[in-house]
């Protein structure tokens, strides 16, 4: 990947103009010289943690000070990693808050299970740091309105890594859907299509040595060792991850609602039946899933998506393993975040197409481009908190097996306190300082 130039910044952050909440401005932005660093701690180095590791160290905008990871083998490689690329090697810590105590540390990468992901930004922004946090942004429902509410109260720029937000081929095709080039979108469905690994049954045992499992589980409830916990296992469990839903398939809900246009509205309604109809394993999650969500407008106007989920899939569907369609009355757009997406009208007839990849490097370049300037970034919490909902909402629908009907603005369940319960989470009994406090 190119190293990242101010002009480079600039470039990509153009982008932002896609989303309507990158047009407002936060308060209490680092005053910084156009010349200085950002000064950076990455927070769980391992998996999608080196991917950012990889794409930081070739920005010569960042200073990356930190890593932190509560495995000893994932830091020392981090570090390896960092120092392989020419770089000064960053300070390796094990705990998250000595990187929050440095008040030179602008932002902080989060690339923690997603348990971790609301109480460390919730921490991060308190003490003044900006967050780009992976996805989803949230474990559960409640989670993400608490990461709102902190972003706004600190004023700390706030991005969630969904990236395909700053990447320019899907900003163009959902324009296009938005634009009303289909005629009037009334309905979307998205696919996570492909095929994952089953992840074996294991007993209780005792932790890796290298591992400060206690430091893992943080503030979620305490469970035993299991090898079928780590590493990036964990989130086929419902007290640590969100199902391939959450995993994979946030990114094209995420996509699908840019296109739908819903604004900073919860589905109605929602619908769903799913389990695990192919993995004899110890997931808990569905790897069949099939979800529909409703949405009701002023004046009986409605709007539908529908997600669809088989990761035991060898194919791609549709001739894309992950994608989104939208359907209007005039013509469909159909794409995939990985390649690109084509334009039909009616009767078939193709008309226009874009092809694009993931940009993960626009996508840091907008988060660093905000925090100078004072900008909401395109994969904004608030924003990313309606696509990481509707995992929340359809693992949780699937779970119950029934329709459930859900209230936009009070983010609760009408009339059904089984599903309520699962709008927060239960923390660690005996208590632990990444517990949030609201």
């Amino acid at each position: 990947m190119p190293t990242i130039t101010r002009r480079t910044f600039l470039r990509h952050s153009s982008l932002s103009a896609a989303t309507a909440a990158s047009l407002h401005l936060t308060s209490g932005v680092r005053a910084q010289s156009p010349n200085s660093k950002f000064t950076i701690g990455l927070i769980g180095p391992g998996g999608m943690g080196t991917g950012h590791l990889k794409t930081l160290v070739k920005n010569d905008a960042v200073d990356l000070a930190y890593v932190c990871d509560v495995d000893q083998n994932r830091l020392a490689a981090a570090v390896k990693n960092v120092t392989d690329a020419g770089r000064k090697a960053p300070k390796a810590v094990g705990d998250l808050r000595r990187i929050l105590e440095d008040k030179s540390v602008d932002a902080v990468f989060i690339a923690m299970p997603d348990h971790w992901h609301a109480p460390a930004t919730l921490l991060a922004c308190d003490a003044g740091k900006h967050v780009y946090v992976e996805k989803p942004g949230s474990h559960n429902i409640r989670e993400g309105r608490l990461m709102i509410e902190a972003a706004r109260r600190t004023k700390r720029v706030v991005q969630v890594g969904t990236q395909t937000r700053s990447s320019a081929h899907m900003a163009e095709a959902t324009a296009k859907v938005r634009s009303g080039a289909i005629g009037d979108v009334l309905a979307c469905r998205v696919w996570n299509s492909q095929l994952r690994r089953n992840i074996g049954k294991a007993q209780p045992s005792a932790p890796p040595a290298t591992l400060d499992f206690d430091s893992w589980i943080g503030p979620a409830p305490m469970v035993p060792y299991k090898s079928t916990l780590l590493h990036g296992i964990w989130r086929w469990q419902f007290a640590f991850g969100s199902g391939d839903m959450g995993n994979d398939g946030v990114h094209d809900l995420d996509v699908g609602l840019w296109g739908l246009n819903v604004g900073f509205q919860h589905p109605s309604r929602i619908a769903a039946l799913g389990g695990k109809y192919f993995f004899d394993d110890d997931q808990q999650f569905p790897d069949t899933q099939t979800c529909i969500f409703e949405w009701d407008f002023a004046g009986g106007k409605k709007k539908q998506l529908i997600y669809e989920q088989r990761i035991w899939a060898p194919y791609k569907q549709e001739t894309y393993e992950n994608g989104d369609a939208w359907y209007g009355t005039k013509g469909y757009i159909i794409g995939g975040k990985e390649s690109g997406w084509q334009m039909f009208e009616a009767k078939n007839k193709p008309v226009e197409s874009g092809k694009g990849s993931p940009d993960l490097p626009a996508h840091h370049a907008n988060f660093l481009n905000c925090i100078k300037t004072g900008a909401r970034p395109n994969a904004d919490v608030e924003i990313h908190h309606y696509s990481a909902c509707l995992c929340h909402l359809g693992n949780i629908a699937t779970r119950l097996g029934r329709t459930l009907n859900f209230d936009s603005v009070k983010e609760q369940f009408i009339g059904d306190a089984e599903a309520n319960a699962l709008v927060s989470r239960t923390y660690r009994k005996e208590g632990h300082w990444g517990v949030p406090k609201a």
